[in-house]
């Protein structure tokens, strides 16, 4: 069983390492063997997580927003260790707008960090992984990829996108080896949902919302993502899974 889910000596590219669940990823990956670049805009923040992961890692400081930089930033993130054979998007961004508020401009900015990136940065890294036969591309998903909430216009046509995307990415590229699937939280306590759990009334709302009772912690990720990004999800590809103690089951 311990074969299964492996990934030591697995080469991980890691967006949104910098903080929340994408740096909760590269962590997990890290401390089970393998080698891990994180990607994120703050230099500093990567700093302070490579020297807190221990394992053997990496780091590239890019802006995931700019679109014509993805080739180059696939390019640095296979330096490093060799192209990489797992990558996870978690970098994300919510404006929290309502439609009447929202600019051509905060449109663009959600769709290319949410939606054109991890499609961009897989394209760039996918003739790697086809090269080995073997390749793992887990996108970050939502809540919002199926539920309309309030001021999330663009953030959840972004992540429906995703969800789409994901099953797009796996006809296209399964045949090689290369499994893509998603992974679409509940409410965690993150930079990104600060402003959720800045208010306790709306926090204790969305966990008595969930059939377990509470909201998740980042700990409640690590065995869906070792599942996605291991031997363990062989079969399994353009398939969401929702991590949300069961809030879309209500």
């Amino acid at each position: 069983m311990g074969d299964l889910f492996d990934v030591s000596g697995r080469i991980a590219c890691v967006t949104g390492a910098s903080s929340g669940l994408g740096q909760a990823a590269a962590t997990l990956l890290a401390a089970n063997g393998a080698k891990v670049v994180g990607i994120a805009r703050r230099a500093d923040r990567l700093s302070e997580w490579q020297a807190e992961a221990g394992g053997q890692t990496a780091t590239v400081v890019a802006d995931l927003g700019d679109r014509a930089a993805l080739a180059q930033i696939a390019r640095d993130a296979a330096d490093p260790f060799g192209p990489p054979d797992i990558l996870i998007n978690a970098a994300g961004l919510n404006t929290r707008q309502h439609a009447d508020a929202v600019t051509p401009d905060d449109w663009d900015r959600t769709m290319d960090l949410n939606l054109s990136a991890p499609f961009f940065l897989a394209q760039a890294l996918v003739p790697g992984m086809r090269a080995k036969g073997w390749g793992r591309i887990v996108n970050f998903a939502s809540l919002q990829s199926r539920r309309a909430f309030a001021n999330g216009i663009s953030y959840g046509a972004s992540k429906g996108g995703v969800e789409q995307l994901t099953r797009a990415m796996a006809e296209a590229w399964s045949a090689h080896g290369i499994t893509a699937n998603a992974v679409a939280p509940g409410f965690f306590r993150t930079e990104l949902t600060g402003p959720v759990f800045a208010n306790p009334e709306l926090a204790k709302r969305n966990a008595d919302q969930t059939c377990i009772g509470r909201n998740g912690e980042p700990s409640d990720m690590n065995g869906p993502l070792m599942f996605f990004c291991s031997p363990a999800s062989d079969y399994v590809t353009g398939q969401v899974l929702f991590v949300d103690g069961g809030f879309t089951a209500k």
